[in-house]
């Protein structure tokens, strides 16, 4: 769900970013199905969602979700950071520089969508149209990304609630953000490097 997470972890590698944000899509061999920088990115993406699963701060930012949402929570602490991060100004000067970015990873998928995912290609126009990248820096954009995740989810009915928990613990959740995210670029770089990309 943490797509400009994804997206900005990528690096500026357009292969790298294809690959990341397709990750989701692409199941069991069908990986192979890539080439091998777009397998790097699917395996970059693997990995970092598998270190902000199990590190100790995202344990910390799940518990605000958990009694409500159990197996849920994380996704939805993966919509939450993203917003922090769209209002980092350590990664995004500010509004005009996180839309540049935006606009730049939708014309990298643009260019580099041949072959992806049907179900991949059929989300990015709305993706893209509706600007959901540049939209998670709002609070009104994560309320929306609440409500699609429900869309999506077998099991949810509501996310009103989670909205809620995000504001109500929203310096607590900035705080997680802050104390988890540089970890996670640092690993997401050394990470890529073994990859030897």
């Amino acid at each position: 769900m943490n797509y400009l997470a994804h997206a900005y972890l990528s690096f500026n590698h357009p292969e790298i970013l294809t690959g990341n944000m397709i990750s989701d899509f692409v199941k069991g061999k069908k990986k192979f199905d890539f080439p091998p920088a777009v397998q790097k990115g699917i395996a970059l993406h693997r990995a970092i969602d598998e270190f902000t699963d199990f590190h100790p701060v995202t344990q910390k930012a799940k518990a605000y979700f958990k009694n409500d949402y159990r197996l849920y929570s994380g996704a939805f602490i993966d919509v939450v950071y993203d917003h922090f991060l769209a209002n980092d100004t350590t990664a995004f000067a500010n509004a005009a520089a996180l839309d540049l970015f935006c606009q730049s990873t939708y014309a990298s998928l643009n260019e580099n969508s041949t072959g992806l995912p049907a179900k991949f290609l059929q989300m990015l126009p709305y993706m893209q149209q509706q600007n959901w990248l540049y939209h998670y820096s709002f609070r009104e954009g994560i309320e929306k990304s609440f409500g699609g995740l429900v869309r999506r989810a077998a099991y949810l009915s509501e996310s009103a609630t989670a909205f809620k928990r995000f504001n109500d613990h929203y310096e607590e959740l900035n705080e997680c953000y802050q104390l988890f995210f540089p970890s996670l670029k640092n690993f997401a770089f050394n990470h890529l490097a073994e990859l030897n990309y």
